[in-house]
Protein backbone atom coordinates (compact mmCIF):
# COMPACT_ATOMS: atom_id res chain seq x y z
CA UNK A 1 0.00 0.00 0.00
CA UNK A 2 1.59 3.44 -0.97
CA UNK A 3 1.15 6.16 1.41
CA UNK A 4 -0.86 9.04 0.63
CA UNK A 5 0.67 11.80 -0.73
CA UNK A 6 -1.16 14.08 1.03
CA UNK A 7 0.27 13.16 4.58
CA UNK A 8 2.67 15.88 5.54
CA UNK A 9 5.56 15.66 8.29
CA UNK A 10 4.48 18.39 10.91
CA UNK A 11 6.78 17.44 13.50
CA UNK A 12 7.10 15.88 16.88
CA UNK A 13 4.91 16.23 19.30
CA UNK A 14 6.08 17.27 22.22
CA UNK A 15 5.31 18.76 26.10
CA UNK A 16 6.50 21.38 28.79
CA UNK A 17 5.87 20.76 32.10
CA UNK A 18 2.52 23.09 33.24
CA UNK A 19 1.87 22.59 36.40
CA UNK A 20 1.04 19.75 39.27
CA UNK A 21 -2.68 20.07 41.06
CA UNK A 22 -4.22 18.16 43.59
CA UNK A 23 -7.93 18.22 44.18
CA UNK A 24 -9.17 17.88 47.60
CA UNK A 25 -12.88 15.97 46.84
CA UNK A 26 -16.03 16.23 49.04
CA UNK A 27 -17.30 12.71 49.49
CA UNK A 28 -18.74 11.06 46.34
CA UNK A 29 -22.50 11.09 45.18
CA UNK A 30 -23.46 7.90 43.48
CA UNK A 31 -26.54 9.05 41.07
CA UNK A 32 -26.87 5.21 40.51
CA UNK A 33 -27.03 2.73 37.37
CA UNK A 34 -28.20 4.83 33.91
CA UNK A 35 -28.25 3.54 30.66
CA UNK A 36 -24.89 4.32 29.62
CA UNK A 37 -23.36 3.47 33.33
CA UNK A 38 -23.08 4.47 36.74
CA UNK A 39 -23.05 8.40 36.79
CA UNK A 40 -21.03 9.41 39.71
CA UNK A 41 -20.29 13.00 40.91
CA UNK A 42 -17.17 13.70 42.75
CA UNK A 43 -17.16 17.29 44.22
CA UNK A 44 -13.93 19.42 44.49
CA UNK A 45 -13.30 20.81 47.81
CA UNK A 46 -10.56 22.96 47.18
CA UNK A 47 -6.90 22.56 46.45
CA UNK A 48 -3.55 23.91 44.70
CA UNK A 49 -1.78 23.94 41.98
CA UNK A 50 1.88 25.13 41.10
CA UNK A 51 4.36 25.23 37.99
CA UNK A 52 7.14 26.88 36.48
CA UNK A 53 4.50 30.16 34.99
CA UNK A 54 1.71 29.92 37.23
CA UNK A 55 0.38 28.48 40.55
CA UNK A 56 -2.75 29.10 42.82
CA UNK A 57 -5.78 27.71 44.39
CA UNK A 58 -8.41 25.10 43.29
CA UNK A 59 -11.70 26.70 43.78
CA UNK A 60 -14.43 24.91 46.09
CA UNK A 61 -17.74 24.06 43.81
CA UNK A 62 -16.48 22.33 40.58
CA UNK A 63 -16.14 18.81 40.15
CA UNK A 64 -16.31 15.42 38.08
CA UNK A 65 -19.50 14.19 36.85
CA UNK A 66 -17.62 10.88 35.69
CA UNK A 67 -19.53 7.66 34.26
CA UNK A 68 -18.55 4.38 35.01
CA UNK A 69 -18.74 2.21 32.25
CA UNK A 70 -19.76 -0.80 32.06
CA UNK A 71 -16.61 -2.24 30.67
CA UNK A 72 -14.89 -0.80 34.31
CA UNK A 73 -13.33 2.33 32.79
CA UNK A 74 -14.38 5.43 34.09
CA UNK A 75 -14.56 8.46 31.34
CA UNK A 76 -14.00 11.82 33.12
CA UNK A 77 -15.79 15.38 32.61
CA UNK A 78 -14.43 17.94 35.10
CA UNK A 79 -14.83 21.25 34.96
CA UNK A 80 -12.86 23.27 37.81
CA UNK A 81 -12.17 26.69 38.78
CA UNK A 82 -8.57 27.92 39.52
CA UNK A 83 -7.40 31.10 41.48
CA UNK A 84 -3.82 31.93 40.50
CA UNK A 85 -1.64 33.33 43.18
CA UNK A 86 -2.20 37.13 41.98
CA UNK A 87 -6.07 36.37 42.08
CA UNK A 88 -7.27 35.93 37.95
CA UNK A 89 -9.35 33.11 38.29
CA UNK A 90 -9.29 30.70 34.98
CA UNK A 91 -11.93 27.88 34.05
CA UNK A 92 -10.60 24.28 33.43
CA UNK A 93 -12.12 21.64 31.66
CA UNK A 94 -11.22 18.52 30.87
CA UNK A 95 -12.28 14.90 29.61
CA UNK A 96 -10.20 11.93 29.81
CA UNK A 97 -10.23 7.98 30.82
CA UNK A 98 -8.95 5.96 33.50
CA UNK A 99 -8.76 1.88 32.94
CA UNK A 100 -7.86 -0.10 35.91
CA UNK A 101 -8.00 -3.34 36.15
CA UNK A 102 -10.45 -5.77 37.45
CA UNK A 103 -7.85 -6.99 40.14
CA UNK A 104 -7.09 -3.49 41.63
CA UNK A 105 -10.47 -2.43 41.09
CA UNK A 106 -11.58 -3.14 44.67
CA UNK A 107 -8.72 -1.73 46.37
CA UNK A 108 -9.35 1.78 44.56
CA UNK A 109 -12.78 1.56 46.03
CA UNK A 110 -11.56 1.53 49.12
CA UNK A 111 -10.84 4.99 50.67
CA UNK A 112 -8.32 3.82 53.17
CA UNK A 113 -6.45 2.32 50.81
CA UNK A 114 -7.51 3.58 47.33
CA UNK A 115 -4.32 6.72 47.83
CA UNK A 116 -1.60 3.61 48.23
CA UNK A 117 -2.16 1.66 44.90
CA UNK A 118 0.94 2.26 42.58
CA UNK A 119 -0.28 5.01 39.95
CA UNK A 120 1.91 2.68 37.35
CA UNK A 121 -0.62 0.02 37.54
CA UNK A 122 -3.31 2.08 35.86
CA UNK A 123 -4.13 3.88 32.82
CA UNK A 124 -4.99 7.87 33.91
CA UNK A 125 -4.83 10.46 31.38
CA UNK A 126 -6.67 13.64 30.66
CA UNK A 127 -6.64 16.50 27.72
CA UNK A 128 -7.05 20.11 30.02
CA UNK A 129 -8.23 22.91 27.96
CA UNK A 130 -8.51 26.61 29.69
CA UNK A 131 -10.74 29.80 29.36
CA UNK A 132 -9.86 33.12 31.09
CA UNK A 133 -10.59 36.88 30.32
CA UNK A 134 -6.98 37.31 32.64
CA UNK A 135 -4.94 39.36 30.27
CA UNK A 136 -1.82 37.65 31.62
CA UNK A 137 -3.04 34.31 31.26
CA UNK A 138 -4.51 35.06 28.24
CA UNK A 139 -2.21 32.17 26.71
CA UNK A 140 -4.04 29.51 28.33
CA UNK A 141 -6.63 30.35 25.99
CA UNK A 142 -4.47 29.13 23.25
CA UNK A 143 -3.19 25.43 24.03
CA UNK A 144 -3.97 22.12 24.65
CA UNK A 145 -2.68 20.12 27.33
CA UNK A 146 -2.26 16.70 28.47
CA UNK A 147 -2.52 15.05 32.11
CA UNK A 148 -1.58 11.92 34.30
CA UNK A 149 -3.39 11.51 37.02
CA UNK A 150 -3.14 9.55 40.63
CA UNK A 151 -4.67 9.51 43.58
CA UNK A 152 -3.85 10.83 46.85
CA UNK A 153 -5.23 11.07 50.40
CA UNK A 154 -8.01 13.20 50.42
CA UNK A 155 -8.37 13.49 46.50
CA UNK A 156 -6.80 13.55 42.95
CA UNK A 157 -3.64 14.88 41.69
CA UNK A 158 -2.43 15.64 38.35
CA UNK A 159 0.57 16.09 36.48
CA UNK A 160 -0.36 18.53 33.48
CA UNK A 161 1.94 19.56 30.60
CA UNK A 162 1.37 21.69 27.84
CA UNK A 163 1.27 20.15 24.33
CA UNK A 164 4.18 22.31 22.07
Amino acid sequence: MTADPRVKDVGTITTLPLFDMVVDLHPRLDVGEGPLGRRVYFGAAGGTFEGPRLRGEVMPGGGDWALFRRDGVMALDVRLTLRTHDGNLLHMTYGGRWVTRPELRGDLADGAKRHEVDPASYYFRTNPLFETGAPRYAWLNDIVCVGSGYLVEGGIAYRVSEVT
